[in-house]
């Protein structure tokens, strides 16, 4: 097995990478990915830490957009209230609630099975190229 410069194997701090992506969110991860983008010369931890920033990156705007819904919608309210009027989707909160869960737990799951493949300096595709 190969090893980085910090001593550990490269399936390791590619798993740990996905892991902080579980665990902890951007900070600790964009500073082992800037560690290993810097100074590590492999090419498969590279892709790896990219693809856990990518999957943070892309996971947190989503959930960000889905959860503009429902404040769109207050703010309509809000206008319509002006104007003595009303304007409430009450379903559209919990509809979206219901969606930002599933995409959580889909989040987890998958930096939870990448982190796993990564150990053993595997990959599960996310996109047929």
């Amino acid at each position: 097995m190969q090893k980085t410069k910090l001593g550990v194997t490269v399936g390791a701090l590619g798993a740990i990478t996905y892991f902080t992506g579980f665990f902890s969110g951007y900070t600790v991860a964009v500073l082992l990915a800037g560690y290993v983008l810097l100074f590590e010369e492999n090419g498969w931890l590279k892709r790896s830490v990219v693809k856990s920033i990518v999957l943070l990156a892309f996971f947190s705007v989503t959930i960000g957009v889905i959860n503009l819904i429902p404040d769109v919608i207050g703010f309509i309210d809000r206008v319509a209230n002006v104007f003595n009027g009303n304007f409430s989707i009450a379903v559209v909160s919990r509809v979206v609630a219901v969606v930002v869960a599933a995409l959580n737990i889909l989040e987890k799951i998958l930096f939870l099975g990448l982190g796993i493949k990564a150990l053993k300096q595997e990959t599960i595709p996310l996109m047929k190229t």
